[in-house]
């Protein structure tokens, strides 16, 4: 083969864009990988920051969990066919635990009756174990130094994922990796770009972060009735990007599935969570959209040119998550005439009996879903001689951050007791007391990681 030519079009479908995501999303999207005939790769991205801290809980309890829990239920309907047709997955299906999620992944394809697979881990994100007290000071406020920390991890880029692919692994696990970075991997395996290389690397990025949020480019969270509609939302299809050799790409989704891809969609997804379009900070690149070109080339076909790239930033960005009391939550409803007075009246009661039990400090959000509760604020003011609308059908929410589990119960049996305390009608409570986690951003300098894959 002539060196000179470039290499054929990469496709890349997105299977998952949260953990909460639906398990045979990716069914269409592989099937219409396999169809076109391009090499491909599959991308799952289900890893948020508090997941990753939920999954430090779970690993301190069990050493073998820790990794994605729907892991199973996402591949087992997907991996047989990809395997067959030498499409690669990559995903941070391992949260706290990479190597977790590795092993389950082989029992899994042995189950299934799939060939031994390669299965690739990624680590070297978490950063508890090289965090001595001088580091600590140099990240945490000083207000911070005395927290538990739960987890700790840096946010890696796709040089090792890169690499692994081109070693010939069937499935990357990784842990805390920028999310655009499962998609760009597998491109610098198939294309071979020179990390120096600003502009294609940031174009690959930047189709990666359309990507990575699933159903979110194809019309789903777009979606707003007579505003802006999106047929088959119940069948939406899930993104697929085709990249050039020049890093210039077209977005569209699984073939024969509902949803949308134009110009808004792809320009909304493009926004999402960017500060400033001219600086979209990545661990392998600065990316640069000021200048992009989005181009409607097709029915459900969008094409994105003109994204620059300048060097990586010179730190890492990690995320630190640490214990954060507890939130205590009760729910009551109330209903017919008056129910909006009741129930503004039964959450003065729980506050005024708070007073009267020494927990007056306690910052106490009280909501009426049904008349005010997401434009609320988290004091409670509201109610205090606000003139709120009036409903015949009204939840009261109680909310409080509490320091201890004493405290915590101490709200929710407030809660409770409106049964027989009043006021009247109030009926279907439920109550709840949940450990908070807090959580922190900061940049660190790349020396303090040794990123590292290695096969299973």
């Amino acid at each position: 083969m002539d060196s000179t030519i470039p290499p054929r079009t990469l496709h890349i479908g997105c299977g998952a864009g949260f953990s909460g995501d639906r398990w045979d999303a990716a069914v269409p999207v592989v099937k219409t990988l396999r169809q076109s005939g391009h090499p491909a790769a599959l991308i799952f991205e289900t890893l948020a920051e508090r997941t990753l801290a939920l999954a430090q809980l779970k690993r301190r309890q069990d050493a073998d969990s820790g990794w994605e829990p729907s892991l199973e239920r996402f591949l087992a309907p997907v991996l047989q066919d990809c395997v067959e047709a030498g499409i690669p997955i990559v995903s941070n299906f391992g949260a706290a635990n990479p190597a977790g999620a590795a092993r389950r992944i082989h029992a899994l394809g042995a189950r299934l009756g799939v060939r031994p697979l390669k299965v690739a881990v990624v680590e070297g994100d978490d950063l508890l174990a090289s965090l001595t007290p001088q580091r600590m000071n140099q990240l945490l406020p000083e207000a911070l130094r005395d927290t538990r920390l739960v987890s700790a991890n840096a946010y890696l880029g796709a040089v090792e994922i890169g690499q692994a692919l081109r070693e010939g692994a069937d499935v990357v696990v990784t842990g805390r990796v920028a999310d655009p970075a499962l998609a760009l991997g597998p491109m610098l395996a198939h294309f071979g770009w020179s990390m120096e290389d600003w502009d294609r690397l940031a174009r690959g990025t930047m189709a990666g972060h359309l990507l990575e949020c699933g159903a979110q480019v194809t019309g789903g969270y777009f979606a707003d009735p007579g505003l802006k509609d999106v047929p088959g939302l119940a069948e939406v299809g899930y993104p697929i990007v085709e990249i050039e050799h020049d890093g210039s790409f077209v977005v569209t989704k699984a073939a024969d599935t509902g949803g949308r891809v134009d110009r808004q969609t792809v320009t909304e997804q493009l926004l999402y969570e960017l500060h400033d379009p001219a600086e979209y900070l990545t661990p392998d690149v600065v990316a640069d959209i000021s200048d992009a070109t989005i181009e409607q080339v097709g029915i459900d076909r969008v094409r994105c040119t003109g994204v620059r790239g300048h060097p990586r930033p010179a730190t890492l960005k990690a995320t630190l998550c640490y214990e954060g009391g507890w939130l205590a939550e009760g729910e009551i409803s109330y209903a017919g005439p008056n129910a909006t007075a009741r129930a503004r009246l039964a959450a003065g009661v729980v506050r005024d009996r708070l007073i009267l039990l020494d927990h007056a400090a306690l910052p106490l959000r009280a909501d009426l879903i049904g008349v005010t509760s997401v434009l609320a604020d988290d004091a409670g003011r509201w109610w205090q001689g606000h003139d709120a609308p009036s409903s015949d059908d009204v939840r009261l929410r109680i909310a409080a951050a509490c320091a201890t589990r004493d405290e915590a119960d101490a709200v929710v049996r407030e809660v409770l007791a409106l049964y027989t305390c009043g006021p009247a009608g109030g009926g279907g409570v439920r109550t709840q007391t949940t450990p908070r986690l807090a959580s922190d951003s900061c940049f660190i300098p790349r020396d303090w990681l040794q990123p590292r894959w290695s096969f299973l």
